[in-house]
Parts: C-alpha cells; sequence; structure tokens
C-alpha cells in the first residue's frame, strides 16, 4: 500500500521498480539493487520483500535488476546486465523522482560483485552522473586463493561451505566440476599471479582477531591444463579484488557488511583495506554471529 511497483526493461534488461506512494517535496535518493545467487540462482522476485522494505524504510525510488542467469546465459552477461540497467538509471533518474546525484548500488554475495564491478567500470566516466555509494554484503570478490583464514574456519558451515563456494563457480561459468579439487588447493595459479597480487590477497593483511587458529597451506603444484580452463577467474570483473590501484581509487564511498561465520568474510576484509589504502571513505558492518 506504501509503494508503487512496477515491472520495466531498462536497455533491454528486467527491472522492478518500488516507489513510494507518498509525495516528496525533493528529489528522491535511488538504489539500484543486485540480488545473490552465486550468478545461477535468485530472481527478482526471491528479493521482493528486501526491496519492499527498504523502499519503504529509506522512503527510496528502488530498482530491482533481474539479470539473467548463468549458464544459460554466459558469463559476462550478467556483470553487462547489471551495467546496462545501471546506466539507463542513471540517465533517466529524473523521470522517476529520482536525484541522479543521490543513487546507490547494493548487491548481496555476487551481487555484490557485480556492484563492485559496475562501480569500477563507471568510476571515471564522466558522461553519466557519478554514483553517490556502492554496498557490499558479504560480497564474493576474487577467486585465486580458497584458503584464507576465513575458508579455513567456516569450511562446512551452511549454505555456502567452501567446497560448495568453488562448485558455484564451476556451474557459473560452465566449467566441469572435476576442476573444484585443484583450484580448493590453488593449483590453478601460477607463481607469477601469485607473486603479482600476493599484495593484494594475502592471510598476512588479515587483523589478527580473525586469524585465531589459522594454519598456512601447504605448497600445491601448479596445473597449467587447470589454469587454462578457468581463465575468466583473474579478470577484475570476476575478481575485483584484483583491479588496478588507478581503477580502486575512482570507487564511490562504500559500505561493506561482512559476517563472522561466512568463507567470503576475509574476501569483504581485503577490499575494505585496498579502499582504505587508496583514500575511498569506507564504513563497515561485521555482523559477529552472522553467516552466508
Amino acid at each position: 500500500s506504501q509503494l508503487f511497483i512496477k515491472d520495466l526493461h531498462f536497455d533491454g534488461v528486467p527491472v522492478r521498480i518500488y516507489l513510494p506512494r507518498d509525495p516528496s517535496a525533493s528529489k528522491r535518493r535511488g538504489v539500484i539493487f543486485i540480488h545473490g545467487g552465486c550468478g545461477i540462482f535468485g530472481s527478482i522476485r526471491s528479493y521482493e520483500r528486501v526491496c519492499r522494505y527498504i523502499a519503504s524504510k529509506s522512503d527510496s525510488v528502488v530498482v530491482s535488476v533481474g539479470y539473467h542467469l548463468a549458464p544459460e546465459h554466459k558469463y559476462p552477461a550478467q556483470t553487462l546486465e547489471c551495467l546496462a540497467a545501471t546506466v539507463h538509471f542513471l540517465k533517466t533518474a529524473e523521470t522517476y523522482g529520482v536525484d541522479p546525484a543521490r543513487i546507490i548500488v547494493c548487491g548481496d554475495s555476487v551481487g555484490g560483485t557485480f556492484t563492485a564491478s559496475v562501480c569500477q567500470e563507471l568510476g571515471h566516466r564522466t558522461d553519466i552522473p557519478k554514483i553517490r555509494a556502492q554496498v557490499l554484503i558479504y560480497p564474493f570478490l576474487q577467486a585465486l586463493n580458497f584458503n584464507l583464514p576465513s575458508h579455513q574456519k567456516n569450511a562446512a558451515v551452511a549454505f555456502l561451505s567452501r567446497e560448495r563456494a568453488v562448485h558455484f563457480i564451476l556451474r557459473y561459468l560452465n566449467k566441469d566440476c572435476s576442476l573444484k579439487e585443484p583450484i580448493l588447493a590453488g593449483s590453478h595459479v601460477p607463481e607469477s599471479i601469485n607473486l603479482k597480487y600476493r599484495k593484494w590477497i594475502n592471510p598476512d593483511l588479515i587483523p589478527d582477531v580473525f586469524k585465531l587458529g589459522y594454519k598456512p597451506p601447504p605448497p600445491t603444484e601448479f596445473l597449467p591444463q587447470v589454469h587454462e580452463e578457468v581463465q575468466e577467474v583473474f579478470e577484475p570483473w570476476f575478481s575485483p579484488l584484483l583491479a588496478e590501484d588507478a581503477v580502486v581509487g575512482g570507487l564511490p564511498d562504500t559500505c561493506i557488511v561482512t559476517c563472522e561465520h561466512d568463507v567470503l568474510r576475509d574476501e569483504g576484509l581485503l577490499y575494505k583495506k585496498r579502499l582504505e589504502d587508496n583514500n575511498v571513505h569506507v564504513t563497515w558492518h561485521h555482523v559477529e554471529k552472522g553467516f552466508h
């Protein structure tokens, strides 16, 4: 009753828009919401209550993006659709009573990945309004190292175990799931790439309070054939944590939510450090009893 809800297409991408019914004295804020589900599950419908809640509680216009799912729609179709819908909304915001300077992008899990990618892609564009902020809710941000402290601690936690995380990555990329074990071991990453990204993906960068009981994994053998099969995971669009500093430095204010009992916890912590090192303002919320 508080919201006017309509299904539309933004540049060919299905969206559902939630507009507060009460008139507003000034232009409202806008929220682009990108749902989670590993890129292979989830929908506008499954996040209906979340989007209604955000629109009502924050008196904002919410656009929920219904990107098409993998593997039927091949990577990076999902990122491209989220990007297209975001650009369309930034250009047409005033049509919906939204201030184009007050639009945030928000997503959970892989929705956080797509949010990070969209903001990285648009950070230096001058032909459209700047995104005001990004909200990353326990985002997936890298596929190089599955032996960080949070991967070890939460390896068998319900919903998203360490093994299941890699299984879903392979499903999303439409790869053979037999690659799971060598990827979990890190055999897909050559030493040159490990050395290059050690400054950004490294257990030493995780605060000590999150490393209780952590054991460094044994060295693993590099398998070139596995590396060849999963080239996509080394792209910043797939692993936003690998973006160069010039890109990270152009990002908007950021809110990161991490959960204690989540295999992806440390990716959020590592991205928080990278953003802060590049002078991006970060607000961090850690849910001590939370899980993915």
